[in-house]
């Protein structure tokens, strides 16, 4: 894989493994309440200390050398948290999404990921999480290329599911490549960049049928596009789930 391509994927999952740990910080009241303070202090100009000074104590070594490590690569984003819907086991939950552009060897990049997290709280500390959904996409483009992510947040295990990655605007004579892989957790939380192999791809994006564990858990997936005009990397998390009933929101 070329370096363009193997820096790209390092920096989603590097914010993959930020998102993974955002939400364990401190709080107190609903979930509006946690929003509104996670969302103050994500855009501070001083973003570590006002994290700091929300983080339950033993998880603030961690999460703020992910946090330095994101930021180093994006300095400069803009983050919106917003309360969800509460699940039915009462866990309420909110949304986390960021955006960013950057500049780098005559190139744009541009970056935008989103997730969803169920929490719990105790004595104004948030004392479980469990991420709902993740994904991210990074594109280095001479100009926009919009694309549509159709991957299913919860699939059954041992099922066949889709994993497409849709460029929305005309391709015209403009050819792609492109590749899908699986990584584990512990790349993501290593930031590892596993070797992706490219084929040329027919139709406007990647199309591809995989098939989930027959063990419940979780499955990400890292997707490249290479177009004329840049390229697009994605990092999307399935949940696999062994009920039915659980594929609901």
């Amino acid at each position: 894989m070329v370096p363009l391509l193997r820096a790209s994927l390092a920096t989603v999952l590097s914010s993959a493994a930020l998102l993974s740990t955002m939400p364990a910080l401190a709080a107190s009241g609903d979930a509006a309440d946690l929003s509104a303070r996670l969302q103050l202090a994500l855009n501070a100009e001083d973003r570590v200390q006002a994290l700091s000074a929300l983080m339950a104590p033993e998880q603030a070594t961690t999460l703020m050398e992910r946090f330095r490590r994101f930021s180093t690569r994006f300095p400069e984003t803009r983050w919106a948290v917003r309360p969800g819907q509460p699940l039915a086991d009462g866990r309420s939950t909110v949304k986390l999404a960021v955006s960013g552009t950057r500049q780098q060897d005559g190139l744009s990049y541009s970056f935008k990921a989103n997730q969803r997290v169920a929490f719990s709280t105790d004595g104004g500390l948030i004392t479980a999480q469990e991420v709902l959904s993740d994904q991210s996409v990074l594109t280095s483009a001479r100009k926009p290329l919009p694309i549509s992510l159709l991957i299913p947040d919860k699939v059954l295990t041992g099922s066949r599911y889709d994993v497409d990655v849709v460029v929305d605007q005309p391709l015209g004579k403009a050819l792609l490549a492109g590749g899908l892989i699986a990584i584990t957790p512990q790349q993501v939380m290593a930031q590892q960049s596993p070797d992706v192999q490219l084929e040329p791809l027919g139709g406007g994006g990647l199309f591809k049928s995989v098939q989930a564990p027959f063990q419940p858990g979780i499955q990400t997936w890292a997707a490249l596009l290479v177009h004329p005009d840049g390229v697009i990397t994605v990092s999307k998390r399935v949940q696999v789930v062994d009920d039915q009933t659980k594929l609901n929101p």
